[in-house]
């Protein structure tokens, strides 16, 4: 298993993928509310690489070599392009340029959404490696954005009922070699086994 880099920043891809939005038809929603939800999550040094980009299966894999291979991100989330609409190839493109896939990743993430809206049993999420890097198909929306990284929480108490997905992704990171990612556990509480 490769070491964790320690007291290295994060380099982390953020990709959102929409056809309206790269064209300026509305505004983007999906980088913003990443970028929130990582500053309030994440602990240690991280720095976002952005990329807003039209549905394209050949510039979106493009995109996500550039940001592993080029720019060297421990770890890159996409938002957008999941569904089962014809212009939806997200998860397609990701699994182009991918050495491994995760499917647990998909399948917390439609666990979580399910307990919102059944329509959730019509994403297709999910998560590859390639190389040293992370790569996380995420919801396009940024309540789901939020809901499938932070999990669920009790209502009354708080509680965390589900862990969300970013519970795993810094001992993922760690395992392809990247850098230490440390979380504000208020927020979210990384899982590493113990040594």
């Amino acid at each position: 298993m490769p070491m964790p880099i320690e007291n290295t920043t994060a380099r982390i891809g953020l990709v959102s993928i929409s056809d309206r939005a790269s064209q300026g038809i509305y505004e983007d929603e999906g980088l913003p509310s990443l970028k929130a939800w990582l500053g309030r999550a994440i602990g240690s040094p991280w720095q976002p690489i952005e990329r807003l980009i039209p549905d394209e299966r050949a510039l979106i894999a493009q995109t996500l070599i550039e940001l592993c291979d080029n720019q060297g991100c421990c770890l890159v989330l996409t938002t957008g392009g999941t569904g089962p609409a014809p212009r939806d190839i997200t998860p397609e493109a990701t699994l182009d340029v991918a050495d491994r896939e995760l499917p647990g990743f998909g399948e917390q993430m439609r666990q979580i959404s399910l307990a919102f809206v059944p329509t959730a049993i019509l994403s297709r999420q999910t998560a590859v490696i390639r190389g040293r890097s992370l790569i996380v198909n995420l919801p396009g929306r940024p309540r789901a954005i939020e809901e499938t990284l932070e999990g669920l929480r009790d209502k009354t108490t708080g509680e965390l009922k589900v862990p969300g997905i970013f519970a795993a992704i810094p001992y993922g990171v760690d395992l392809v070699g990247g850098p230490a990612i440390q979380t504000n556990e208020d927020v979210c509480k990384a899982f590493r086994p113990k040594r």
